[in-house]
């Protein structure tokens, strides 16, 4: 088996269900080859650095995967053929990865992911100071009086 990262662009028109749909079907195809998924990342609506097929916008989904090269075969003839998917790109990371390999990777995304989460649930907890707060520190303001010369 080889190691691939892939990721690929959606029509943003598509709807959550059809989005999934797509991504489970990609999941099919790499499990059907007895292959497996290291991480698979919805990055969501993203704006294109320039128009693909009349869309200025694609929703991304990148995919970390180990399977054979008849899977990445077969998953890039469905991409030719489906509608829904704008572009897409598969590069080879290595040409051989062991099961212990494949595990590891699997753990090192897994807790990359949660150091992730991790980071954005205390961004979120942090509040940003009212306007009552941001007064306190500011400096005091002098008005510019204009004289009236008659």
């Amino acid at each position: 088996m080889r190691r691939y990262e892939q990721i690929y662009i959606l029509r943003p028109s598509l709807g959550e269900d059809e989005i999934n749909s797509v991504v489970e079907n990609t999941n099919q195809i790499i499990l059907s080859e007895s292959g497996s998924i290291i991480s698979n990342d919805k990055w969501g609506m993203k704006k294109l650095a320039y128009p693909i097929k009349k869309e200025l916008q694609g929703y991304y989904v990148f995919c970390d995967f180990a399977s054979t090269p008849a899977a990445v075969s077969e998953m890039e003839r469905k991409f030719r053929i489906d509608d829904s998917v704008l572009k897409y790109m598969t590069v080879k990371i290595s040409d051989a990865i062991t099961a212990e390999g494949i595990s590891a990777a699997q753990a090192e995304a897994e807790s990359k992911a949660q150091i992730f989460e991790d980071e954005t649930e205390s961004a979120e907890t942090q509040t940003e100071p009212t306007d009552s707060e941001k007064t306190k520190d500011a400096p005091p303001v002098q008005a510019d009086t204009v004289e009236d010369s008659k």
